[in-house]
């Protein structure tokens, strides 16, 4: 069996990228994407001049405007990030027919034998930078290994602009040296436990033994054992085989209204229910997610006996688990979230007795043929319509712009 290539393709910075790319007075300077300093809400992208005075993805705004009060802060327009999205996919898609987006800004490949077209997998990955350069204006960074886990870590290392290939035989000693955070899948509860025990470098957690990691973590103590150790035997899993769908939003200020909770909820699902059905997709698992305004987070989970794609159903589930929720703990919200997962293939009997799943799912396809073709504001219930007076306008999501951004 021949040995495998992988890439890890990551736009630096990207939705700054895309912003300074479109207003080039943006360039060089220190720039958070994510929202107004004087709005609650976290960092979603900082350029790499404001990442010098400490700011980083995931800090609330709050305290990155105190580190950096001279930054510019950018709501941000997923719209905007969207379709530079698509074009890198689309240039990615021109070198591998084998790949697995993650999210908007970075994608894996599978390149296994490709050199023979490009003269050699590295003369490939310049390939793809030039034309992310050329056609995008945004710039990548690219790790090549023998698999997904340590081709992510190179590209992680060599930003910005950078490209790191790594030869079989040496995931190992490259990985050995790095900080324990560096390794996909060890979180801050990880790795407090893990330096607690004297393990901050990755080559550190390779040595352990694993039975040890297995009594500590279980079966994830294992998986952590071999990617330190760079083994990672997962496939590519090509576009469109997403495992879940959600959307969430954070309030800019707690929330305790039941009715605005759930209307907001009812909007959400329209959400997912529209990825859902564009992916062929029907769900069996239902999940909710609701935030505190202390960051207490809760997940409440329903499985289906019945697979379904119609925002009726999921919303129906979504509300049950929510009025749960909130009726065993009265705080005011600070985030909520629905997610969709255990998807699976449309096929199930239909009812003989009750036609009203199959009326809901021919409206549900004639508004989103309608979303499609004139935007999702186009067309909304009476539940949400009145929620276009509360969020800014042009606002497609009715949604603060930072929760639905990754990273």
């Amino acid at each position: 069996m021949a040995q495998r290539t992988i890439m890890h393709i990551d736009m630096d910075a990207f939705f700054v990228s895309v912003e300074q790319m479109l207003n080039p007075e943006l360039k060089g300077k220190p720039v958070v994407v994510g929202g107004k300093p004087d709005q609650r809400g976290v960092v979603a992208t900082a350029s790499y001049e404001a990442r010098a005075f400490g700011l980083h993805s995931g800090m609330p705004l709050v305290t990155a405007v105190r580190l950096c009060p001279q930054a510019i802060f950018i709501e941000g327009s997923f719209p905007k990030y969207r379709e530079a999205s698509e074009k890198f996919m689309g240039i990615l898609a021109d070198f591998s027919p084998f790949i697995e987006p993650m999210g908007l800004d970075e994608a894996y490949l599978d390149v296994t034998g490709f050199e023979s077209l490009h003269g050699s997998i590295r003369q490939m990955a310049l390939e793809i930078k030039k034309r992310v350069r050329e056609e995008t204006g945004l710039i990548a960074s690219i790790g090549i290994a023998t698999c997904k886990v340590v081709a992510k870590v190179a590209s992680a290392t060599s930003k910005p602009d950078g490209l790191i290939e790594l030869t079989a035989g040496d995931e190992a000693t490259f990985l050995a040296p790095l900080a324990i955070d560096k390794l996909p899948g060890v979180g801050k509860k990880t790795e407090q436990v893990l330096r607690g025990r004297g393990i901050s470098t990755i080559g550190k957690l390779a040595s352990m033994p694993p039975d040890i990691l297995k009594s500590r973590f279980g079966v994830f103590g294992i998986m952590l054992h071999r990617y330190a150790n760079g083994i990672d035997d997962r496939a590519i899993s090509p576009r469109g085989d997403a495992s879940s769908i959600s959307r969430e939003t954070t309030f800019a200020r707690d929330i305790g209204d039941r009715v605005f909770l759930s209307d907001k909820l009812s909007y959400l699902t329209e959400k997912v229910g529209a990825d859902l059905r564009q992916h062929g997709k029907q769900t069996r698992c239902i999940t909710i997610k609701l935030r505190y305004s202390d960051f207490t987070t809760i997940t409440r989970s329903h499985t289906l006996s019945q697979s379904t794609d119609t925002d009726q159903a999921i919303f129906q589930v979504g509300e049950d688990l929510m009025r749960k929720a909130l009726a065993a703990d009265r705080r005011a919200i600070r985030l909520i979230g629905i997610e969709v997962s255990n998807l699976v293939e449309p096929g199930k009997q239909l009812s003989m007795l009750n036609g009203n799943e199959q009326r809901q799912e021919k409206l549900n396809r004639a508004v989103d043929r309608i979303r499609t073709k004139y935007g999702f504001s186009a067309i909304q219930t009476g539940r949400t319509l009145w929620l276009k007076d509360i969020f800014p306008e042009g606002s497609d999501d009715q949604t603060p712009p930072t929760p639905n951004l990754p990273r």
